[in-house]
């Protein structure tokens, strides 16, 4: 790897995130932006920032036909890639405010929001997804303008709709990039709806400053360098990846990669080999529960040297923070490494210098056992609100059971009911249209109350639970669900887990069964696996629940399932029990599964 350099661009100096885009642009206009696969020739290519820079020129001067004026809104609804980023870039040049949307996102989630947020303009990826919202957008008289990025036949695209045109006949074969609209840096740049857990999605608005801020005190707690290199696979309209995946690598002036999906992220990390990786903890729990899958179906030797080499790698990593660690087993640790943990380690591409995790907790069997490999995983902690990011690990003061400390400029405090409270330059503008809600959510004092649990010890936060999601048993004890769901759905039988339990005098679980291990579980129990009932068998009942007390065995006595009814049928977006940031919509469950629920009381 070449000599690393630093280039971050201040925030002074930046301004807005049009600003930004310009003096990355004036700074380093020949250097790597993005690569992305191209699947006539198969192989990855790369634009510079000079090129990008054409890229957004083309999409400012097709936005600046459609006559919009400063401070309206245009949304986006793409995959990740270039065309993301040139035209949320086109349309801050412009004083546009941008609304992502979730590619998978429910039709009528869609349509509220462009409805709440008066969106004039609409990129989407092809008329496949037009045509599947085209009759409720129909009745959006305030949309004037759809772009359909991947449509191939112009006239065909036009007919779906007067106001549908397909990118390539939209925008103009080039274009000179014009001086940015003269925005105020805390004027509003984005309004991002959230996941939506608990009824309609709210507009979280965001100011060019709020994001900026934290890109740039991001950059003060983990170095990045121009030579790093990003994979981008969580979505854009996210707001971790969009400010620590999008905005601080531009700051930086690093390279992003784009992943082709999800399916494909293995062979992607191969073959781009990133430096830094932002990520959601599903995407470890799932590598680490194939690695349990794995190892449970190996003979005992090897079982007993990967346990070492996790044992022994995490001893290392606490000698390496400076906390007590045995100093017998270390030595073992290179040939340990070279044995097992490299080949772990190669798999995520063999460079990554730290993978961030946010979004959700990360379990910590999970972050011990990719640790004590060499995956340095640093978890996270925001909100929406919060631009996203609150708290972050520092590569040499990781405490991994918590989320981090504070970023720089950033104060956290512990309010009422252990709440934590947050007060920064990240802290959101208000809810779009809800001043109810902006009142509920930041006090006159300007602190944000997150909604979540914590304590604070020697300066990192720890998340204890979520205070609507606290479960009071009959018995007064108090329960947060969340980590007992994490811990449980780490059994590679168990893919989704609900805890229940509120006002009862014990706790009982929803849980979805892994579809890959359930013809395997109906032939040893002897059942039919396509027969409902066979969900009812006493003896697959007794097994779970013997997995799920193992995997709660850390847990306070009083933290112990019961009973449980199982499904098969995944909670999903589509079936609207989950938000499209893959979180259950705890409400909709019960709602859903109310009777089943009872049954576990009866």
């Amino acid at each position: 790897m070449q000599e690393r350099t630093e280039d971050i661009i201040p925030v002074e100096r930046a301004g807005t995130l049009a600003g930004l885009f310009q003096e990355r642009l004036r700074r380093t206009p020949h250097h790597p932006a993005y690569r992305y696969f191209d699947k006539q020739t198969e192989t990855w290519r790369a634009l510079d920032w000079a090129a990008m820079g054409a890229q957004v020129a083309r999409w400012c001067a097709a936005l600046a036909r459609e006559a919009l004026r400063p401070g309206e809104r245009v949304a986006v609804q793409l995959r990740n890639g270039a065309e993301w980023v040139a035209f949320d870039l086109a349309a801050h040049y412009l004083g546009l405010v941008v609304v992502p949307l979730y590619t998978e996102d429910r039709p009528e989630n869609v349509v509220h929001i462009l409805t709440d947020a008066q969106c004039r303009l609409l990129l989407m990826s092809s008329a496949t997804h037009w045509r599947r919202l085209a009759p409720a957008l129909s009745r959006l008289e305030h949309l004037q303008r759809v772009v359909l990025l991947d449509a191939e036949d112009a006239e065909d695209v036009g007919s779906l709709d007067t106001r549908s045109i397909a990118a390539g006949a939209w925008l103009p074969a080039r274009a000179d990039l014009p001086a940015p609209y003269p925005a105020d840096p805390r004027d509003l740049a984005t309004i991002v709806y959230t996941s939506g857990t608990t009824g309609r999605p709210k507009g979280v608005m965001l100011s060019h400053r709020n994001m900026l801020s934290v890109a740039h005190a991001g950059l003060t707690m983990i170095d990045v360098y121009q030579d790093d290199l990003f994979l981008s696979f969580l979505p854009l309209s996210h707001m971790l990846e969009r400010t620590a995946g999008y905005y601080l690598p531009i700051m930086a002036g690093a390279c992003v990669a784009y992943a082709r999906s999800i399916g494909q992220l293995a062979e992607d990390l191969q073959a781009v080999r990133p430096t830094l990786l932002i990520a959601v903890p599903r995407i470890f729990e799932r590598v680490y529960g194939r690695i349990q899958e794995q190892m449970g179906q190996a003979p005992w030797y090897r079982r007993a040297l990967f346990a070492l080499a996790v044992q022994v790698g995490w001893q290392v990593f606490l000698q390496q923070q400076g906390r007590r660690a045995n100093a017998l087993l270390v030595p073992l640790w290179p040939a340990l490494q070279k044995l097992v943990a490299s080949k772990v380690v190669e798999k995520l591409g063999g460079r990554l210098r730290a993978a961030v995790s946010g979004g959700a907790a990360l379990p910590f069997p999970v972050a011990q056992l990719f640790i004590g490999l060499g995956v340095p995983i640093l978890q996270g902690y925001g909100l929406t609100e919060t631009s996203p990011v609150l708290s972050v690990n520092l590569p040499d003061d990781n405490e991994p059971a918590s989320v981090g400390v504070p970023l720089r400029g950033t104060e956290l405090r512990i309010g009422e009911n252990a709440e934590l409270l947050a007060r920064g330059p990240g802290v959101m503008l208000g809810y779009w249209n809800n001043h109810t809600a902006t009142a509920q959510m930041i006090d006159a004092d300007g602190w944000l109350h997150t909604g979540d649990q914590a304590h604070i010890e020697r300066g990192h936060v720890y998340i204890t639970g979520r205070i609507k999601d606290i479960l009071v048993l009959s018995n007064s004890e108090k329960v947060p669900p969340g980590d007992m769901e994490a811990a449980i759905c780490l059994d590679p039988l168990i893919d989704q887990a609900l805890v229940v339990g509120e006002g009862r005098a014990y706790l009982g679980a929803l849980l979805v069964l892994n579809a890959e291990h359930w013809f395997g579980l109906a032939r040893q129990f002897g059942i039919d696996p396509y027969a409902p009932e066979s969900l009812d068998d006493a003896r697959l009942h007794a097994k779970i629940l013997k997995q799920v007390r193992h995997a709660l065995h850390a847990f306070p006595g009083y933290a112990k399932i019961r009973r449980v009814a199982l499904f098969l049928d995944d909670w999903t977006v589509e079936n609207g029990l989950q938000t499209p940031t893959l979180k259950l919509k705890r409400l909709a469950v019960l709602e859903r599964f109310g009777d089943v629920v009872e049954g576990l009381y009866r």
